[in-house]
């Protein structure tokens, strides 16, 4: 009989990702529990996409009532757009005042790249070399995982991602002085400066522990050279980073375009791109475009019932109390090969390295793999995939914490050490 992963080779083709080495079947969902297709429970620690919780009532019957009425584009009129654009401004600051709505993170940093280039004139663009930013042809110009057929494009510049175990830049004078180098090069080059994309938490670099005020130097040299500042704040937005509603104002700089995705709308396809109206204008002046869903009448209603979530139920207050708690919990953890743990917001790490640096790649994919075995969903990240992710849908509790951190310090001492 055709297994599931046979079935899924046959129908889309090979080297399909799964997160685990024995993939999980998951069925149902709910809160922060998932359970697979034999009824195995898993404590979720890992899925932003359920920002309020899995299957949340509240967005539920907010989708399924809007589906029942109208479902259609933004070619034509219709109030819940405005209203949940409305919504959205308001929590920012730095004259951020205007957005589009499309349906994926990818779409919006694929949009952001194009307001750079309209603001500036420029086609240069600066990321960091351990990151992730999509999926679309220009945002996977900036993945280093698979690098892109023929060759990176000449106008793209990837500098040393910040690193608070190996290169101490207390200052963020070092990671300024990496984007000058790649500014001066791109100008060498004929391309000139567009601006940089980066995520405030640098979450997909290993949530390194940054000061607030560490990219003020960076700005500064993004400002002189007159390029655009970009916040992919798919993964430290709405809440999760705990003191603050958005992660680019907890590390404390000013973006010029903020892009969105995943969390917004529990799950329905939903992203978004926020500016100021110059940047807009520009945009708007420089391309045609145009996203048949994003924005539609019942993404619009699922995002706008998440944001009451948030609000209703404290949620950004909750990331600040689990933060410190499983924070605190994971610093005690004691083992040879773990040498950091970090805490931002509800979103934590822990590195292991053999020697202090090197990194303990295997060790940290069977320790993940042992953690699903006990019922727990995470994941890794990193340069080297050597930083423990954990990164839970926002209602995780205290006592959630606790379940996994007691977890965390028994499997622990079960991974054998190779």
């Amino acid at each position: 009989m055709e297994t599931q992963l046979e079935r899924r080779a046959r129908l889309m083709g090979p080297n399909i990702p799964t997160f685990y080495k024995s993939p999980v079947h998951i069925v149902r969902g709910q809160g922060v529990w998932l359970w697979d297709a034999q009824g195995k429970r898993y404590l979720d620690c890992y899925n932003n996409v359920a920002h309020v919780g899995h299957c949340h009532p509240r967005v539920v019957a907010a989708i399924a009532s809007q589906a029942a009425v109208l479902n259609t584009h933004t070619r034509y009129l219709h109030d819940n757009v405005l209203d949940y654009l409305d919504r959205l401004m308001a929590t920012f600051s730095h004259g951020i005042s205007q957005g589009i709505m499309v349906c994926t993170g990818s779409e919006a940093n694929d949009i952001a790249i194009r307001m750079a280039q309209a603001v500036t004139g420029q086609t240069g663009l600066i990321a960091t070399d351990a990151t992730y930013h999509g999926n679309t042809m220009a945002v996977s110009q900036l993945s280093t995982r698979k690098p892109p057929i023929g060759g990176r494009w000449p106008n793209i510049r990837l500098v040393p991602a910040p690193d608070s175990l190996r290169a101490a830049d207390p200052t963020g004078a070092a990671f300024a002085g990496h984007i000058a180098e790649a500014i001066a090069d791109l100008g060498r080059a004929g391309f000139g400066l567009s601006g940089i994309l980066l995520c405030p938490m640098f979450a997909n670099e290993g949530l390194p522990t940054l000061p607030t005020g560490y990219l003020d130097a960076a700005a500064r040299v993004i400002r002189q050279a007159r390029g655009v500042i970009i916040a992919d704040e798919v993964q430290p937005g709405f809440g999760r980073a705990g003191s603050h509603f958005w992660g680019h104002d907890k590390l404390g700089f000013a973006p010029d375009i903020v892009t969105m995705g995943k969390p917004m709308a529990n799950g329905h396809p939903v992203g978004a791109v926020a500016t100021r109206p110059d940047v807009m204008a520009a945009f708007r002046n420089a391309f045609s475009y145009f996203n048949t869903f994003g924005g539609n009448p019942v993404s619009a209603a699922a995002a706008l019932a998440v944001l009451d979530v948030i609000r209703d139920e404290g949620l950004q207050d909750n990331a600040a109390r689990v933060s410190h708690h499983l924070g605190t919990r994971l610093a005690a953890l004691s083992h040879p090969l773990l040498t950091d743990t970090r805490a931002n917001g509800m979103f934590f790490g822990a590195e292991f390295t053999t020697d202090g640096t090197t990194p303990a790649t295997q060790f940290t994919a069977d320790l993940v793999e042992r953690m699903v075995e006990a019922g727990f969903i995470l994941n890794r990240i990193g340069r080297a995939q050597n930083i423990l992710k954990i990164r839970p849908p926002m209602p995780f509790s205290i006592e959630d914490a606790d379940r996994l951190a007691d977890t965390l310090t028994r499997v622990l001492r079960e991974t054998p050490v190779s």
